[in-house]
């Protein structure tokens, strides 16, 4: 029931988009791996300096060097270090920390087993660094992260939620502004239309009326006056409901049946001229109130209809609708047997400039579901369709 038509193509706007996306991609990932390359480069540059701490311990004990003292080398050969080191025995017992959180009013066997629990997450950061005497292992040095690399870690992910938060404002931003846009664009439209149309209107209504006086007597000239008269009043109805368009209309308790047997009434006159026969049928006939513009309404039931006529490419089909109330909630199903729509274009049937018909301009059924939306408060989706089979349009309203 929809194909592509006028407006931008809707394969440039699905590769306008699909670049946004690699461009946005690309640079996230961009940004992972230089953070990452930094946080790798700051990592080897602590392993270094624990290294360098643990060949100093060596150096003490080993042969070579006088009797030292351990807490000489921890506090002031490495007293440069900015990341938690322990040191502990062969058996992971602690024997000296630096830079490690602890609660100053603990006591020395609580911080010990603080330190014990700390000891492992270390080693599932780094690989402990093992000090041995002649291959005899002695001890082991433990450390972490630096507070700056903790913060490097958490920087791209900041960054990007930042990003996001900044494209996703610039996204409803665009969105509002294109809405209102358009908003104006139908506004604009349909008040220019409705002027435009009222001038003529009126010159005809007083020649329709001029040529009745003059037509006393010729019988068949006052018939076609009368069928001018009722086309006319048509007129007048089309531009009344431009004219409601960009305002808010009066909504009224309305009963949908009689309103859609109106439209039946009015479009079934003019189906025979299309070489087609058409069924129309209201399934649940009754009364079924809600509040609506009748003028706009019967604009979408009319939409709805000739979109319907016009997927029906046999000589004979049927359209019918359904209503249902459930509470405060009226539901209405127009169902035809046409050629359905594609499933992958289902999602645009409603996007303005969008048509199957090689001369149409695809403004029915967006003008409709603006018309149920933003003037009733209520919701026109595309409930099913099936190529072949045919489709069902569902317009719900809250009365």
């Amino acid at each position: 029931m929809a194909s592509p038509s006028n407006g931008l193509p809707l394969g440039q706007a699905t590769n306008f988009k699909i670049i946004l996306l690699a461009i946005a991609l690309a640079s996230v990932i961009g940004l992972l791996y230089y953070s990452g390359r930094i946080i790798d480069e700051l990592l080897s540059h602590e392993r270094q300096i624990a290294d360098l701490y643990a060949r100093s311990i060596e150096y003490t004990v080993s042969d070579r060097a006088p009797t030292g003292d351990l807490n000489f080398i921890f506090d002031e050969i490495i007293r440069t270090i900015d990341f938690p080191v322990i040191l502990s025995d062969t058996a992971n017992v602690p024997v000296y920390w630096r830079n490690v959180p602890l609660d100053s009013s603990l006591t020395d066997s609580a911080r010990r087993s603080f330190l014990a629990r700390t000891i492992p997450e270390m080693d599932r950061m780094n690989k402990p660094i093992l000090i041995a005497y002649h291959g005899i292992p002695l001890n082991y040095v433990h450390y972490g992260e630096s507070l700056l690399i903790a913060r490097l870690r958490w920087l791209p992910y900041i960054e990007i939620a930042l990003a996001g938060v900044f494209i996703l404002i610039a996204y409803v931003g665009f969105s509002y502004i294109k809405r209102s846009e358009q908003s104006n664009i139908w506004v604009g439209m349909a008040k220019e239309t409705a002027h435009q149309l009222g001038t003529p209107i009126s010159s005809i209504m007083g020649w329709l009326e001029h040529v009745r006086e003059h037509a006393a007597g010729n019988t068949r000239l006052l018939e076609s006056v009368t069928e001018m008269e009722h086309d006319l009043a048509r007129l007048n109805k089309v531009t009344a409901r431009f004219s409601k368009i960009g305002s808010r209309p009066d909504l009224q308790e309305e009963d949908i049946t009689e309103v859609i047997a109106d439209v039946i009434r009015y479009i079934g006159k003019r189906i025979p001229r299309s070489g087609k026969k058409v069924e129309l049928v209201v399934e649940t006939p009754g009364p079924f109130p809600a509040l609506i513009n009748r003028e706009l309404f019967e604009w979408v039931i009319e939409n709805l209809m000739k979109n319907a006529l016009d997927a029906i490419e046999g000589p004979a089909g049927k359209i019918s609708f359904a209503l249902s109330r459930d509470g405060a909630r009226t539901t209405i199903d127009i169902t035809d047997t046409g050629k359905g729509i594609d499933p992958k274009r289902r999602k645009d049937v409603f996007r303005p400039g969008y048509s199957t018909k090689q001369r149409g301009w695809g403004l029915g059924l967006s003008l409709s579901r603006r018309i149920i939306e933003d003037y009733h408060r209520g919701k026109l989706t595309v409930k099913q369709s099936t190529p072949g089979v045919g489709t069902t349009f569902r317009i719900r309203l809250v009365k």
